[in-house]
């Protein structure tokens, strides 16, 4: 009863509280990226395998965050850097993550092959994007992170954070775990010298695509535990941890550390929504967003786009149930 009062004097005041709603239009995607703009909203997302684009990056544009149009593929096809860096062609580039940083916008990507960590993370710059057109105007900075057979980690699914006039990158899919990697704010690559140090592992388990956000004075770190690009056979989950610094140590609510496979599950599958993650956190009108895939079964197992305000209970973050 009293959530329901204190919603209706919301209402009254003309400040009803924010909450997922259905989304329309060309929703199809997969790993999520969305850039909020003064015209609107942008998003990137894995490329399409033999779509005739090269597998570049996926856009679609909206004018309210709602209603997404497809919006096409990054022009320029495969990278030529990465097929030479690589040795062969992949088949599309993975898990681009969009963040903005004195008025520029860095674009993350990867490229691999399933079940290999011989991969790479690459960059890309834009000093004026458009939702009305997020293909252009990007220019490709090369390599950022690489990743080779043997090693202990998997440079795929990155994602930026800035904090304090300083940047950092998070990636990593699966080998030992997640890995955090200090760059320089404005060129977007590691600080010369810097070390990169795990925040997360599950001993060579299931786990990727972070995520990292700022929330007042501590940092949460949030990560899809098991298995996705299943369809309706996905188990994705989405977990989260949290940490008095950026380099942790990371403890779900539980006090279990993320490094000895800790977590708290905050989405999971319901219903129709199978398999929720590859998420990304983002800023709409000042509050924390969080995007991510969900295999729709009503579809056959179609990804699709959700996007939720994220609220907070004791300090931790809490998403509504999906509808």
């Amino acid at each position: 009863m009293q959530h329901i009062v204190a919603a209706l004097a919301l209402l009254l005041m003309g400040l009803a509280p924010v909450s997922a709603q259905p989304l329309t239009g060309n929703v199809a995607i997969h790993d999520p990226t969305i850039a909020v703009l003064e015209d609107g909203f942008a998003s990137f997302a894995t490329g399409v395998e033999g779509a005739g684009d090269g597998g570049q990056i996926r856009t679609k544009s909206s004018p309210d965050g709602i209603d997404w149009q497809e919006t096409g593929a990054l022009p320029g096809g495969m990278p030529q850097w990465v097929i030479e860096e690589m040795g062969f062609t992949p088949k599309n580039i993975w898990a681009p993550s969009v963040s903005e940083h004195a008025g520029r916008h860095y674009l993350y990507y990867s490229a691999s092959t399933f079940g290999r960590n011989d991969s790479v993370i690459g960059l890309m710059t834009n000093d004026d994007l458009q939702a009305a057109d997020p293909t252009a105007g990007w220019q490709d900075q090369g390599l950022v992170v690489r990743s080779r057979p043997g090693g202990d980690f998997n440079a795929i699914d990155p994602f930026r954070i800035d904090s304090g006039g300083r940047a950092w990158l998070a990636y990593g899919s699966y080998w030992q775990g997640i890995r955090l990697v200090e760059i320089d704010p404005k060129g977007g690559k590691p600080l010369e010298g810097a070390q990169a140090t795990f925040i997360a592992s599950r001993d060579g388990g299931a786990i990727e695509a972070p995520a990292i956000l700022e929330h007042e004075d501590r940092f949460y770190l949030f990560v899809s535990f098991d298995a996705c690009c299943r369809g309706v056979g996905s188990t994705y989950r989405i977990m989260v941890g949290r940490a008095g610094g950026i380099q942790g140590p990371y403890l779900d609510r539980e006090g279990k550390p993320m490094l000895e496979g800790g977590g708290t599950e905050i989405v999971a599958t319901t219903g129709n929504h199978i398999g929720p993650g590859g998420q990304e956190v983002f800023m709409r009108d000042g509050e924390p967003w969080l995007a991510f895939h969900f295999y729709n079964r009503a579809l056959g197992g179609t990804p699709n786009l959700y996007l939720a305000p994220i609220e907070w209970e004791d300090g931790w973050p809490v998403i509504g149930p999906l509808e």
